[in-house]
């Protein structure tokens, strides 16, 4: 018996062409897609063993495969099979078993380095993200930018030199400003300097530093220093760490004849009845804050007090030039006082 009935055949000819269509369609296609994915993971793996083996080679570290695959987390065959291309391509090279980078390499390391100072930069000024999450955010976006947005967005921050952290930021054409100091744990007691650097990398150290609300272009004293801790004032507080975490800070040693800036605390110091005059705003406040603050009058001179106190001493309503403004904790840390 003929059980053939061209109308499900029509159908099964209709359904395999829309499988067709949705597996092959150009650019957006399920196997377009896919393989597309499967270059763009292939691509942010090649970019951070780049970034990983340039930030080493800057610390004087040397990095095996082994010491990538606990490093980065990729599987760990798909790293080595990307190791195997970069070699192909000439972007990394074997010294032993050692991984270095080649010419080719360093410079593209440099340009993905170049996108995510950039970015910290413009999330830093433009935006109101907090800064735990600049560098996780700057970690995605690096992978994302051409050279020409890259470009871009350089110029339209002012091609700036340094990014928050103090991290020199690469020119287009590589060219990086220096970073001159000395690490905070290797001070000796009553060396007096400025922060110039915030190491961001690895980040549980880095979330340790900004939970003691330490700021870049701070001027500290050291007054303890051993393998312990490393205890140092900065704008009339006290600040305590351990040796590892202090090793994540660099400090520009004020020389002998440089002005040493006495009696400066933080506006979160101010107590009831204290009468003080601004001395400025901290370079940890940025962008749009920044700049609101100066409009509100918080300006190099000013009288201020504490107008109200809220029960929980957080807000605070400080009186400034007769208009009562209510500021967060953290708002008054970034503004410094000379108390009268």
């Amino acid at each position: 018996m003929n059980t053939y009935n061209p109308i499900y055949a029509l159908l099964l000819f209709f359904v395999i062409s829309f499988l067709g269509y949705l597996l092959f369609r150009p650019r957006k296609g399920w196997f377009w897609l896919i393989k597309n994915n499967l270059k763009s993971n292939e691509k942010i793996v090649i970019e951070d063993v780049l970034k990983h083996l340039y930030h080493s080679e800057n610390s004087g570290k040397e990095d095996n495969v082994n010491a990538l695959t606990r490093a980065l987390k990729f599987k760990d065959s798909i790293i080595v099979d990307v190791i195997k291309k970069m070699a192909i391509n000439e972007l990394i090279q074997f010294d032993g078993d050692i991984l270095k980078l080649t010419n080719s390499g360093r410079d593209y390391a440099l340009r993905i380095v170049r996108v995510h100072r950039l970015w910290e930069k413009y999330l830093a000024e433009k935006t109101g993200y907090d800064k735990k999450e600049w560098h996780e955010m700057a970690e995605s976006k690096e992978h994302e930018l051409s050279n020409e947005e890259t470009n871009l967005l350089a110029t339209q921050l002012g091609n700036p030199i340094y990014d928050p952290h103090g991290d020199p930021i690469p020119t287009n054409t590589g060219k990086m400003a220096d970073v001159h100091g000395e690490f905070l744990s290797s001070l000796g007691v009553n060396t007096v300097g400025k922060i110039v650097h915030i190491e961001d990398e690895p980040d549980v150290i880095y979330k340790q530093i900004l939970a003691e609300n330490i700021h870049i272009g701070s001027q500290i004293r050291v007054v303890e220093n051993n393998n312990q801790r490393v205890v140092f004032y900065a704008e009339g507080e006290e600040f305590k760490l351990a040796p590892i975490v202090a090793a994540n800070i660099t400090v520009a040693v004020l020389e002998k004849d440089e002005v040493v800036e006495e009696n400066i605390v933080r506006l979160s110091n101010l107590k009831d009845g204290e009468i003080a005059h601004i001395l400025g705003i901290s370079k940890e406040s940025r962008g749009d804050n920044r700049r609101r603050l100066l409009d509100l009058g918080f300006v190099r001179g000013t009288e201020i007090c504490i107008d109200l106190m809220s029960p929980m001493k957080d807000p605070i309503a400080y009186l400034v030039k007769g208009t009562s403004i209510a500021l967060r904790r953290d708002q008054a840390s970034k503004i410094l006082i000379k108390k009268d």
